[in-house]
């Protein structure tokens, strides 16, 4: 075949990919404005709600912004000033439009997951049943519909990894300060972002090379890091101007939130957030002690120490895995919620969706290793949604029972967690320099 058949042939196969990208992106749009309209529907005829609760909070702190008021009048509202302004249209257009607001964030997640897998030269047929994990994922689609707004973060979170492959030194770090600042989990972020901006690799007015999906790659790798040689590196002009950009952004949103909201939006956004202490059941293995010692004040110390067992194992991943960035933010997310005091379902999505752009380099067979490691998970949450329920609706005192099935879940997390680890293909997001390469560096698009 000559060289003119055969680029008619790839145009023609980029041409049917695109397209069957677009059909499912379609496909996904169309589903969750169905859930959107029936979630109206269920609201208004069926006894259980299919709109999130959290939902009406962000509602009724949205309608207090616009009428000129503290959003943090409205109790358990939990969050920055921006969310609020963000639905202010749930007043004024219509009581869905954040629902709208949080599906389009989720769609854009789904193009974020298959621009990052395209940048690393990952397979089509590859890239879409991995953004399919996403996009088809009952949780997922149904999270944005009932109107929780973690696909934002979400969406935020995957254009900071988007704009650090493509060498936007400056703007990944605006989007990382506000992220932080709209939700303050991902600051976990930092350390493994900061050791990857090596500054052979981002170069001003280059592209930093990535390491493609196919390298071959069959060597088991650890990165220990020399701490003396990480402190001699630390105050690279690029790690400088993350960090001032980053922590600029935060401070200044942080200040205009403080300058009309005062100590309500300190308490309730930021500082609640590290005291955090809910008697509530939850899948936390915490819950349990502070249910039974809720009455008494809690020190600082006290409220605090919890988060000895999380930093250990952050540092651990962090200096262990930050050279494959996505996958070391991976294994950080679930350590996190894992590990966190109070755990919700909600907290899932942190990260699912990272959970796509690791597929590609995992070993693990879904048959049957990867089959076993979904039941259990999925097991172990069932487990615990059992005698959740039977203590909810059913009022029989299983809080012992709630309390050990906590435990289990935790172990089966932990199991789940070292069976990816195990399995996973050790491919450092970016590529170092060969000698020869150094003069030949990609220009910025």
């Amino acid at each position: 075949m000559s060289r003119g058949g055969s680029d008619k042939t790839d145009e023609s196969l980029k041409r049917t990919n695109l397209m069957n990208f677009r059909s499912l992106l379609v496909s996904s749009m169309l589903l969750r404005v169905f859930l959107i309209i029936y979630g109206e529907w269920q609201d208004a005829h069926m006894e259980v709600r299919y709109t999130d609760i959290d939902y009406t909070v962000f509602s009724d702190a949205a309608s207090l912004m616009a009428s000129g008021e503290s959003p943090y009048k409205r109790t358990t509202y939990r969050y920055s000033p921006l969310l609020a302004l963000l639905l202010v249209p749930n007043t004024i257009i219509h009581r869905s439009w954040g629902k709208f607001i949080f599906s389009a964030s989720d769609l854009l997640v789904g193009l974020f997951i298959r621009e990052i897998l395209k940048l690393r030269k990952v397979p089509e047929k590859v890239c879409t049943v991995s953004v399919m994990v996403w996009l088809l994922n009952p949780f997922t689609f149904t999270i944005g519909t009932r109107g929780n707004c973690e696909p934002i973060v979400c969406a935020m979170i995957l254009w900071i990894i988007i704009s650090l492959m493509k060498g936007n030194l400056s703007q990944a770090a605006f989007w990382y300060g506000l992220v932080v600042h709209f939700r303050v989990y991902p600051i976990i972020y930092a350390l493994p972002i900061i050791l990857v901006l090596d500054s052979k690799l981002f170069r001003s007015g280059h592209k930093p090379p990535l390491e493609d999906w196919n390298t071959s790659n069959t060597e088991k790798k650890t990165v220990h890091f020399s701490i003396l040689a990480v402190f001699k590196s630390l105050f690279s002009r690029e790690r400088i101007m993350f960090g001032l950009i980053s922590g600029g952004v935060f401070l200044a949103c942080n200040a205009v939130s403080f300058y009309f909201y005062g100590h309500e939006f300190l308490h309730e956004a930021l500082l609640y957030h590290l005291t955090r202490t809910d008697p509530r059941h939850n899948f936390s293995i915490y819950f349990y002690h502070i249910y039974l010692h809720y009455e008494r004040q809690f020190s600082a110390v006290e409220k605090l120490i919890s988060f000895l067992p999380q930093f250990t194992v952050q540092l651990a991943l962090v200096f262990s895995f930050s050279k494959d960035l996505v996958f070391c933010m991976f294994l950080q997310t679930v350590a996190f919620v894992a590990f966190n005091k109070v755990i919700t379902a909600q907290y899932f999505v942190w990260f699912y969706c990272l959970l796509p752009l690791i597929l590609p380099w995992s070993r693990m067979k879904l048959k049957w290793e990867g089959l076993l490691c979904i039941i259990l998970w999925i097991g172990a949450q069932t487990h615990w949604l059992l005698w959740g329920y039977m203590l909810e609706f059913k009022g029989v005192n299983v809080f012992l029972q709630l309390w050990m099935a906590s435990l289990v879940f935790l172990a089966a997390n932990t199991f789940v967690l070292v069976k990816i680890i195990q399995r996973h293909r050790f491919s450092p997001l970016f590529r170092q320099y060969a000698s020869s390469d150094r003069k030949n560096v990609k220009k910025l698009d």
